[in-house]
């Protein structure tokens, strides 16, 4: 990526940064579908503690915002590119989550997004995409929570604890190592 020009999110967005804010919301949107299915298969797998496979495995929907945010570096990409990945997950794809994945994908992108905009979106560190994992996660958590009535339960502090780590991990340094593969490749030079 072109690191001289730090500042880009002050620039306007070209149309080859919707472009490929709308390519890979959809990329991501067939990708998400695919973890749909390793959810419904870790969680038989799992058993009785199969409800806790959407935690671990959360942090699979959250890469796509820090991707964007990263390689078209303007405010609101990783938001915009989460919710077209989610459309395209529930519309094109039939998703069992339904339409309100729509919500939780712009929470999620909204979390994953502020680390970013904190700091004006000249950061991309390590320590940037965990940040960004972990609100992701988090924010998403706590919305989850009140739709699925987990607060009071038992296991409330195991599922935000999973979820976090897997946001983390999964959402947050998953995501860094895939946009440095990325910049290496020379695909994103022009970003």
């Amino acid at each position: 990526m072109n690191r001289a020009s730090s500042s880009t999110s002050t620039r306007r967005w070209a149309m080859k940064d919707l472009v490929l804010m709308v390519v890979l919301g959809v990329v991501f949107g067939f990708a998400y579908w695919a973890l749909v299915q390793a959810w419904n298969g870790l969680s038989v797998l799992m058993g009785p503690a199969g409800d806790l496979s959407q935690h671990i495995l959360l942090g699979g929907w959250l890469l796509v915002a820090p991707i964007a945010v990263a390689i078209i570096r303007r405010p609101g990409a990783g938001v915009a590119a989460e919710i077209i990945a989610s459309i395209v997950e529930v519309v094109f794809l039939g998703s069992p989550v339904g339409p309100l994945l729509v919500v939780a994908a712009a929470i999620q992108g909204i979390g994953s997004e502020l680390p970013f905009a904190l700091t004006r979106y000249r950061r991309f560190g390590w320590g940037i995409f965990a940040f960004s994992g972990l609100l992701g996660a988090g924010l998403v958590f706590f919305w989850s929570a009140f739709r699925f009535g987990w607060y009071g339960q038992d296991i409330f502090l195991l599922r935000l604890l999973l979820q976090c780590l897997s946001g983390i991990v999964l959402g947050g340094l998953l995501a860094k190592v895939i946009v440095d593969a990325l910049a290496r490749t020379g695909v994103v030079d022009n970003f």
